[in-house]
C-alpha cells in the first residue's frame, strides 16, 4: 500500500493555504522519535502514493494518512495526528476520540469544503 520510504506520510492539498499552514505547523511540533513526512498531494511523490491506495480513497478530498501503510482520511487523519506530535499534544488523542466519528466527519467536511474560503480569513 502506499507510503513514503521515509515511513508514515500525511498528504495535503498544497493548493490550500489552510492545509499548508495545518502542515507549517505539525511539522514544527512532530516528535523527532516518530516522524511524519509532510507531502502535498499534488507533487510526484504525492501523486505516486494515492495512485497506489484503493481507488475509493483516491477519489476522496481530504488529508489522507498513511500511518503504518495503513490509509486515514477526515478526521480520523486529523485525530491521529497528535500521535506525531510533542507529548503535551499527544495527551488530547483519547479525549478526540470521545466525539463520535459522525459528528467528527461532519464537522471536518464542513471545514474542508470551506477552506480555501477560510484560509483569507
Amino acid at each position: 500500500m502506499g507510503s513514503s520510504k521515509n515511513g508514515d506520510v500525511l498528504l495535503i492539498d498544497g493548493h490550500c493555504g489552510m492545509c499548508s499552514r495545518i502542515g507549517g505547523f505539525l511539522s514544527k511540533r512532530v516528535n523527532q522519535k516518530t516522524p511524519l513526512t509532510i507531502i502535498a498531494q499534488e507533487e510526484e511523490i504525492g501523486s505516486a502514493i494515492i495512485a497506489d491506495l484503493p481507488r475509493e480513497i483516491q477519489s476522496i478530498d481530504s488529508v489522507i494518512l498513511i500511518r503504518n501503510g495503513r490509509p486515514y482520511y477526515y478526521s480520523s487523519a486529523g485525530i491521529r495526528c497528535l500521535l506525531y506530535m510533542k507529548w503535551w499534544w499527544k495527551i488530547m488523542y483519547p479525549f478526540a476520540w470521545l466525539v463520535p466519528l459522525p459528528i467528527r466527519n461532519l464537522v471536518y467536511k464542513i471545514i474542508a469544503k470551506n477552506r480555501h474560503r477560510l484560509s483569507k480569513i
